[in-house]
């Protein structure tokens, strides 16, 4: 009945579209990447702290427990709910540079990685660094007082905190920064404020417990709060602002943290150097505490054995035992020869140490960050299906470092953890290991329930160590935060929580939990589903660049209801009611870009799933696609009649009512047919014959012309000249000899076939063009230009003739028109759509810079990795385009007049949504050229 309530209550005032209350639902948008699994009863997204504070409010009169979630990378449980989860909307995006970038203030939906973008101009970045970084948000690294590589104890979320904007669980408001806001704080809260004025004299009083604090903070720590904030801070909103940071919403919500910044120095460079073992190693890692270097990072035996024969590796690391201990350091530097110097002191005092390998320093260091990178992926592709990759996260004091790691090795031995790896942060002591464990079976269960008590009596009992450094509390180390603290700091806790939340109703359970099995229930299931996905952490690295996310699942949301779809299956469970929800949340609004496999740890393509599902769905239609690409030149005239005769039906009963009457039937047809675009172009009017054309001045200056279906159906909106037209003039403006393959009407690359599953059909076009391709090239001796880039990433798929050079429009024009061109920037701003396809070929940047040489000023819009039209989905599914670039519209100036992209389909959609045309961008090259 109290869940009715809720919903009533809720209703009154959010929308019903951010209440999610389906069961199924609740299942996949409540899974976050620890190995813990409660559903959530309600979720809610909030777009503002009205809302917040309103349904905090609603919470609490019905004594409803809840959990605020940013990202969901937390690794520790402490971002799950079985009551209500409060997520945030983009709305929650907003930032502000302060002091010209000595200080920024973030809201809590900022990823991480973007904050480090607005700051990147002015040379500055904010402290935390942690590994996720490209898909938390701020609300989670001050939650969890996130830290990484680079950032050490000094840089870290809570010594960088310069004011914060919070909300108590009464609805009490708190802007630090603003005396007004502090003053009416003090007027509101006085018992407050008065009893952590109170905890800060005890601790101080208390001679032992203050020594403790001080010694557990002079390593990363995140177990339990920051009670070192009543030693560090002597006025009590200062007490309580720090003690909010690394809280994990336990203690309040966190609206706006306004952090001090730290240089991004512009000279760095890294050396991999191997030690014979791991006390050589560490013993080396003490003398470079003292020494200028930004990170140094421990691998061990294990570590390297996993990597080893990785493409881009260096050899050696195949050859050593498993004693062999690695570190990775970088250093920065303001100017080369301040770089230079800096290497040359880490290499002598490296030099003291029995080394038995080494990669030098050299500033093209991506290949070794690779190694570091790749520890975490290469013992998760290796696990067993049905189990889960779990990393922990510890700190020793620095001095007994090489004692640490030679004590974690004994329990992985004695506890069987054959695959388990330790690496880590090793200036400050912090210590990663990565294990497998499955939870299906109560002996499982045991040993690891039996391993982590050993670990928290090496660690923080024989060691004086931390059992969290960096990944929070949670649940998972909740029943261990009396082991590492005693009686009395465990008692200050408790009184910090009564003092913030006398009901207990943020996040219970997190933090502070009286149950000591605590970490060992509500284990995650992980059920095998299919091979594509199965190796999948649920770890929500993906999520910050899928198109759909906001409209229906995400790939981690998709992946949990597929495995959990499997389950119902092999149990004989009902799953109809599941099956149809997933069959347009999963199947339906995927975009199936591959953007998420270059996000995730362990490679995921979830858009191959979701595509093998589409060859299931669509089977029966197989025989009409391979009549269809059997007779691909009539099917491409057939589309432009059918365009054509939409401009004539626009013509004849406006544009307004060709909408109502193509809409109507696509009502009438279950959604089954196109939905009216306004931007829908009338038919390409440009015809192209094969073979040579142009008026190329050098025989050497060849290029082999294909038009894509696209270009050689949609013409253009505005009267303005088709896309093959354009590509002719730029060509001819460089003095190109053009050669069109023969049978150009009935090529394709085989993308309208792929996207919907039908691999074989699609695959067969594909291998036909790359066969025209060589041919028309004379077997690789010309270059070849398809005027649409998702067309060449689904050619560079398979295999090409030996030599065959492919290119979307932006590399073709680096390559091969700029030298023979002379450019004169159009003298506007313009907007520029990096498609997916360009993203996954690394050709971002050469979008951005032949825009750049072609106009004044070029925006590459915000949080759009893919516009969503997706091949036919913008027809289709156009809710998934419009939710792709919901954020495009208020990212156009006013006085900006044209985009350009290169997918003539997602220039469609790219203008309905922008208000403006968007164009190929060789209509810009063309512009600029002479």
């Amino acid at each position: 009945m109290r869940w009715n309530e809720f919903d009533a209550a809720v209703l009154s005032r959010i929308p019903p579209e951010r209440l999610v209350s389906d069961p199924d639902l609740r299942l996949a948008h409540g899974t976050d990447a620890s190995f813990y699994r409660l559903v959530p009863e309600r979720i809610v997204r909030l777009d503002s702290l009205d809302e917040v504070r309103f349904v905090l409010g609603v919470c609490r009169e019905l004594h409803l427990p809840c959990t605020f979630r940013a990202a969901g990378t937390s690794l520790s449980g402490q971002a799950l709910s079985d009551s209500v989860l409060i997520t945030l909307t983009d709305s929650w995006r907003g930032h502000r540079i302060l002091d010209q970038g000595e200080r920024i203030a973030l809201q809590p939906g900022v990823i991480g990685a973007d904050a480090n973008r607005y700051l990147a101009p002015l040379g500055r970045k904010i402290g935390p660094d942690p590994a996720s970084i490209n898909a938390c948000k701020l609300g989670g690294i001050a939650a969890n007082n996130a830290s990484g590589m680079c950032c050490g104890t000094a840089q870290s979320c809570y010594h960088t905190l310069h004011a914060m904007t919070l909300l108590l669980a009464d609805g009490t408001l708190l802007e630090s920064s603003d005396p007004h806001s502090r003053a009416a704080f003090a007027a509101k809260r006085p018992e407050l404020l008065a009893g952590l004025a109170a905890l800060r004299a005890e601790v101080l009083a208390n001679e032992a417990l203050a020594a403790k604090i001080r010694h557990k903070y002079r390593l990363k720590n995140t177990t339990g709060y920051a009670i070192n904030a009543l030693l560090d801070h002597e006025d009590p909103i200062d007490i309580l602002t720090h003690l909010m940071i690394g809280s994990e919403g336990t203690l309040g919500f966190i609206a706006e943290v306004v952090l001090d910044t730290v240089p991004e120095y512009p000279h760095k460079a890294s050396a991999l150097l191997v030690f014979r073992d791991a006390e050589q190693a560490c013993l080396a890692t003490s003398r470079l505490k003292a020494a200028p270097v930004a990170a140094v990072e421990l691998m061990d035996g294990r570590s390297l054995r996993s990597v080893a024969g990785k493409p881009g590796l260096p050899d050696f690391i195949k050859t050593l035992d498993l004693a062999a201990c690695a570190l990775l350091v970088e250093v920065h530097g303001e100017s080369k020869e301040a770089l230079v110097d800096r290497c040359e002191q880490v290499m002598a005092i490296a030099a003291e140490f029995a080394q038995v390998a080494s990669v030098p320093f050299t500033t093209d260091s991506a290949g070794l960050w690779a190694i570091r990178k790749g520890l975490f992926p290469a013992v998760g592709a290796v696990r067993t299906t049905g189990t889960t990759v779990i990393i922990e996260d510890v700190a020793f004091p620095i001095e007994r470092l090489a004692e640490g790691v030679a004590g974690l090795q004994q329990l992985f031995d004695r506890f069987e953890y054959d695959e388990a790896i330790i690496f880590g942060h090793a200036l400050e002591g912090n210590l990663h290991f990565v294990f497998t464990q499955g939870f299906e079976e109560p002996a499982q269960v045991a040993r690891y329930g039996a391993f982590m008590d050993a670990v928290a009596e090496l660690v923080a009992v024989r060691f004086g160590g931390s059992l969290k450094a960096e990944h929070g509390t949670g649940r998972n180390m909740a029943p261990y935060v009396e082991l590492e603290w005693g009686p009395e700091g465990m008692a200050l806790m408790r009184r910090i929580k009564a003092l913030l939340d006398p009901d207990n109703l943020l996040n219970p359970g997190v933090i502070i939990n009286d149950d000591p099995k605590a970490h060992l229930a509500h284990l995650k299931p992980m059920p095998a589903s299919d091979a594509i996905v199965d190796p999948c952490i649920e770890c929500g690295f993906c999520e910050a660049v899928c198109p759909s996310r906001t409209l229906s699942l995400s790939p981690r949301q998709r992946i949990v209801l597929y495995r959990e779809l499997a389950r119902r299956n092999r149990a004989d469970e009902p799953s109809n009611q599941l099956a149809r929800l997933f069959d347009y949340q999963g199947i339906d609004t995927c975009a199936a870009t591959g953007l998420c496999a270059d996000r995730c740890p362990v490679g995921i393509n979830t858009g191959s799933l979701i595509k093998k599902l589409r060859s299931e769905k669509y089977s029966r239609f197989v025989p009409i696609a391979r009549w269809s690409a059997d007779h691909f030149a009539g099917v491409t005239r057939s589309a432009r009649g059918a365009l054509g005769l939409k401009a004539i039906a626009g013509k004849l009963l406006g544009d307004k009512a060709l909408a109502g009457l193509v809409n109507g039937v696509r009502h009438l047809s279950g959604q089954r047919t196109p939905a009216w675009l306004p931007t829908l172009p009338g038919p390409s009017r440009y015809r192209w014959p094969p073979g040579e054309g142009g008026n190329g001045r050098s025989n050497e200056r060849t290029v082999v012309y294909l038009p894509s279906c696209a270009s050689r159906v949609f013409g253009q909106q505005e009267e303005a000249p088709s896309l093959p037209e354009v590509v002719q003039s730029l060509l001819n403006k460089a003095g190109c000899r053009v050669i069109v393959p023969t049978g150009v009407e009935g090529l394709c690359c085989g993308m309208p076939y792929d996207s919907k599953g039908m691999s074989e059909v699609a695959e067969a076009k594909r291998a036909d063009l790359a066969e025209a391709l060589w041919q028309a090239s004379e077997q690789g001796r010309w270059p070849a230009l398809l005027d649409t880039s998702p067309c060449v990433q689904r050619l560079l798929s398979g295999e090409l003739g030996k030599g065959l050079r492919v290119f979307e429009p932006s590399a073709f024009v680096l390559e091969h028109l700029l030298p023979h061109l002379e450019l004169t920037p159009i003298d506007e701003t313009v907007m520029l759509h990096i498609t997916c396809s360009s993203r996954r070929m690394g050709l971002g940047e050469a979008m951005l810079s032949v825009a750049r040489a072609c106009a004044r000023e070029v925006i590459v819009p915000e949080h759009i990795q893919c516009c969503g039209f997706a091949g036919d989905k913008g027809l289709m599914t156009p809710e998934l385009n419009a939710a792709a670039l919901a954020s495009l519209p208020a990212q156009v100036p006013t006085d900006c007049r044209q985009g350009f992209s290169n997918s003539r389909t997602c220039e469609m959609g790219l203008s309905q949504h922008a208000g403006i045309p968007y164009h190929s961008i060789l209509y810009l090259v063309d512009q600029a050229a002479r």
